[in-house]
Formats: C-alpha cells, structure tokens, sequence
C-alpha cells in the first residue's frame, strides 16, 4: 500500500504553556488521508481544527508528535524545505476568500504558479482551465469586486489548486456563504477535488456537507474521532 497523503500522529498544541491560561487544543490527535480521499473536519468553533490544519499544512508547528505529507516526515526538515513542500504539494483555503483585490481573477491563480516556476503562458492556460472548471470563464478579467461572494469563493478554491497539490485543506470553505450558494460552491469544490484525484480534508460544521464526503472525523476534547 502507498504512503498516505497526509499522516498525522500524537500531534500535540497548547497555547501559553506554563501560564495560568494555557489552552491544549490538540492532545494526540492521529489522522491519515489515502490519496484521493475526502475526509469532513467536523468541531464547532474554537475546537482546535484550524490550528489542526495548519499543523498539517506546515503552517504551525507541534509541541508533540509527527507530521508527513506524501510519506516526507517533515519534524526535523528546514524552514526552506517546509516551504517548498508546503508551496508545491499543499493547497489552502479558508472561510474567506483572501483573493488580491488589484487583481483579475485570473491573475489570483496565474501568480501563485509563476512564484513557483511557472511559464507566463503555462500558468495562463492553468488558470484559465480551472476558471472554466468552475464556471467562471466568463469572469476571468473581473476583479474581485466585481465579483459575488461565492464566485469571490470559487476563484480561491482554483488558486489553491494552481499548482497542482496532492492535499488540499479547507477551513470552513462555505461557511461565509449563504445557504443556497453554500451548497453550489461547496459542489463546486468537491467536484474540482474529485477530477483532480487529489487529497482533501475540509473543516465545517455542516453535518449535511460533511455527509457528503468519503469519511467524517469528529475533532474532541483535542483528539479525533470517526463518526
């Protein structure tokens, strides 16, 4: 069998140890994702699961415990290679868009491929696929202002795939969304995931959502639990 895509063990993070406020938010929380799975990140607000996905994006580091990404333990590499890993292996999204608002919405996913190596023309052409993908060939030379928010939203979901990952992580991708538009960019997202075959673990606390994918996780009182 291959290497999981994501493979978190006894990952461990307390805020302000040894002071009379320290919080754990994660206690030996255990969590492997086979490649092409989507798994739902279900925890009410203020849980841990955004720490929990920037431990395993490479964004944060444990007090304890071990994180791989693509069979790559990555507790003792540099800054530089934790970078580059995160830079071409992890794509991010989160509640809000994050997009540049000085640029189109093909810029926002040209640029991130261009930082990574990229052509002008091959990143164009990247982008412009993923736009179509979505739905939004017709809006490439919009900026986000002119946008709707769950257009805003799925921009961002084609920038986080611009440079082709094999995980993708979401924090509460549609929960700034109103329902009904909620439901289309959450279907959006999973089918880019889908015919993408990448990896996926996306937070919410949608349980209608998180039904919707391979595998649900419950994080509690710090650790992980199936359901």
């Amino acid at each position: 069998m291959s290497d999981p895509v994501l493979r978190l063990s006894g990952i461990a993070k307390t805020y302000n140890p040894g002071r009379p406020n320290a919080v754990q938010v994660l206690r030996d929380a255990d969590l492997e994702v086979a490649r092409g799975e989507v798994v739902a990140l279900v925890a009410p607000s203020g849980a841990g699961k955004s720490t929990l996905l920037h431990i395993a994006g490479l964004l944060d580091v444990a007090d304890a415990g071990e994180v791989a990404i693509g069979g790559e333990v990555m507790g003792r590499k540099s800054d530089r290679r934790r970078t580059v890993v995160r830079r071409q292996m992890v794509g991010f999204v989160y509640q809000f868009h994050h997009l540049l608002p000085e640029f189109t919405a093909l810029e926002n996913v040209v640029l991130p491929q261009l930082a990574n190596g990229a052509s002008a023309s091959e990143a164009e052409a990247r982008a412009r696929g993923l736009l179509d993908s979505v739905g939004l060939a017709d809006r490439a030379a919009h900026r986000p202002a002119a946008m709707s928010g769950g257009e805003q939203q799925r921009v961002a979901f084609c920038r986080a795939m611009a440079n082709t990952p094999q995980l993708l992580l979401a924090d509460e991708p549609t929960g700034n969304l109103d329902p009904a538009t909620s439901d289309r960019v959450f279907d959006a997202l999973v089918r880019l995931v889908r015919d993408t075959g990448l990896s996926a673990v996306i937070a919410t606390h949608n349980l209608d959502l998180a039904a919707r994918m391979d595998r649900r996780v419950r994080l509690t009182e710090g650790r992980l639990v199936a359901f």
